[in-house]
């Protein structure tokens, strides 16, 4: 029987944080269910490209629009292995739904895997999960994640950081190591 995993996300996500996990995870064997909140199976969501271009900050273009494939409102946590959180600007209103909050203290509380990349974290500052843990994200989220009780760890671009069921990392060009190191704690 396959593992399912749930992806929560919103508009203007990272598309490539989004897209390559969702069907990475899915080349590998895993159900992946991705959902909005106050959206259904079938309705889509704006993704935004974020690139490094040599500015002060990141750059932002439009993505791809994305069909999700399952209804937030019938969301059974305790059916999945673990949780993915993409990163972009959905995070920065995604953790103001309690009903979110909730489903990442589930996995927290049960020990599974969670896995959040670039602005992802944000949602964990605010589930309030990250007292004690050593945590990457997008730079920008260093003072959340201090604030939070958490360490914040500045590695390179393309790596990632397991800590307990956590795995964190700073952006997209991280995907090989995030998701590896994702995969290994679902094992």
């Amino acid at each position: 029987m396959e593992k399912k995993l749930l992806l929560i996300c919103g508009d203007f996500v990272e598309d490539y944080e989004l897209m390559v996990p969702f069907q990475a995870l899915q080349a590998m064997g895993f159900q992946v269910d991705a959902v909005c909140p106050d959206k259904k199976s079938g309705d889509f969501i704006a993704t935004a490209i974020h690139d490094f271009e040599g500015h002060q900050t990141y750059t932002e273009k439009p993505g791809h629009n994305f069909m999700l494939n399952k209804d937030f409102s019938s969301v059974v946590v305790e059916e999945y292995a673990g949780l993915v959180v993409p990163g972009g600007r959905a995070p920065e209103y995604l953790r103001l739904n309690p009903e979110v909050l909730a489903m990442v203290h589930h996995f927290d509380s049960t020990k599974k895997p969670i896995a959040a990349i670039c602005h992802g974290p944000q949602i964990l500052v605010a589930a309030d999960i990250l007292k004690g843990h050593k945590i990457s994200a997008y730079p920008a989220c260093a003072p959340e994640v201090a604030a939070a009780g958490g360490e914040y760890c500045e590695i390179a671009l393309d790596s990632a950081l397991t800590d307990g069921n956590l795995v964190t990392a700073p952006a997209w060009p991280a995907h090989p190591a995030w998701l590896k190191q994702f995969v290994a704690l679902l094992s």
